[in-house]
């Protein structure tokens, strides 16, 4: 899952980019309405847990903005996003759903539940309503990162388990190789020229090679129903 933080107070930004990224999501992380903007514009993201009280505006304002974005282009206008503010009154919950966010909490939250509530966007997101992804013979945890082949547990690294994920989730369509890295990496990480590649091998080595299939020149897919 790729993330955008939205948040000024530097402690808080600090402490929930870490525990994130002890999830293994991608996460980056900006002080204002402005770099949030950039950001959006620059990558796709999954969510974008935003703060409403910034140094440079209001976070109600770039919720309005991306939401009146033309669709099709960046930023996505159908970009999940998760309110996390001190704001507690009824009124200010209902104004944040009514110019489209999808979820809402108050600071102080509990870092697990904000978690579960991201995995919960994104399954809305993908259309689908089970915690848990079927494809084949390999049933997929989003929330435990576990994955199972015909009954079976198998061990993946935290950057194969992304990888499957990605292309899971995206089934049939065709991922490129940026749009798999844009997934698995924020903006300071360091990329290798081949770390798809790499990753795809060491799964096809452990799930069988029918399961992940590549279009030469664009990119890898996952069939509807693969191969052993």
């Amino acid at each position: 899952m790729r993330v955008l933080v939205v948040e000024d107070d530097k402690g808080i930004a600090a402490g929930l980019a870490a525990h994130l990224r002890s999830r293994d999501w991608a996460t980056d992380v900006v002080a204002g309405v402005g770099p949030a903007w950039a950001a959006l514009a620059t990558e796709p993201f999954d969510i974008v847990l935003l703060d409403l009280g910034l140094a440079d505006g209001d976070g109600s304002e770039l919720l309005r903005r991306l939401r009146a974005a033309p669709a099709g282009k960046r930023p996505d206008p159908q970009t999940p996003v998760l309110i996390m503010t001190a704001r507690d009154h009824v009124s200010a919950r209902i104004e944040g759903l009514d110019l489209g966010a999808d979820d809402y909490v108050t600071k102080p939250f509990d870092a697990d539940e904000l978690a579960a509530r991201m995995r919960a966007l994104q399954r809305r997101a993908a259309g689908r309503a089970q915690p848990t992804l079927a494809c084949g013979d390999l049933v997929i945890d989003p929330a435990a990162r576990t994955v199972h082949k015909a009954g079976a547990p198998v061990e993946l690294s935290a950057r194969e388990f992304s990888v499957l994920l990605a292309l899971v989730e995206a089934r049939p369509r065709v991922l490129s190789r940026a749009q798999i890295e844009a997934r698995l990496y924020n903006f300071e990480s360091a990329l290798e020229s081949n770390a798809v590649e790499v990753h795809v091998h060491k799964l096809r080595r452990k799930l069988g090679e029918g399961v992940i299939r590549t279009v030469r020149g664009v990119g890898y897919f996952v069939p509807s129903e693969p191969a052993a």
